[in-house]
């Protein structure tokens, strides 16, 4: 499951990406423009900072702006900095990869079976997803018709 960080953390880069170019960003604009609590969103923005997404300006100018383009941020790579590995379960992750206490044969193990295959695909839709894919899609659904709300 996705957690509320990671989704905090997926909104406001999107957000940073659409203004990508207008300089830096204040912590409190992203903030109250996307309603997450400012402690929290200052712990995730200072993780995506230390592994090259974003950077930072300090002072009164100051804020957070895209390190790289968001053609070349995968969905997966966001997801795994934040919340860890992709996989449901320890034996088919690629990234954690660790035997199940309670598995006596993972040869013969159709959870594990089907849950790489539930890893593979997951992989392969975030792997092929980009923030700029994110944007577009987000510009599409905030001209929905009226009555419709979406959400980034």
């Amino acid at each position: 499951m996705l957690s509320k960080r990671a989704k905090y953390g997926i909104r406001a880069l999107v957000h940073l990406a659409q203004l990508q170019g207008k300089g830096p960003i204040q912590i409190r604009d992203i903030s109250e423009e996307l309603n997450i609590p400012r402690k929290f969103l200052e712990a995730i923005l200072l993780d995506l900072r230390n592994e090259g997404i974003l950077q930072s300006r300090k002072g009164k100018e100051g804020g957070y702006f895209m390190e790289r383009s968001p053609d070349t941020i995968a969905l997966s790579r966001v997801i795994r900095l934040i919340d860890g590995p992709l996989a449901a379960v320890p034996c088919v992750s690629q990234t954690a990869y660790a035997r199940c206490d309670d598995c006596p044969d993972e040869k013969q193990c159709v959870i594990r079976w089907i849950m790489k295959e539930v890893r593979d695909s997951t992989a392969k839709i975030l792997d092929n997803t980009t923030l700029d894919q994110l944007m577009i899609k987000a510009q599409q659904l905030s001209q929905s018709p009226p009555g419709i709300e979406y959400q980034i």
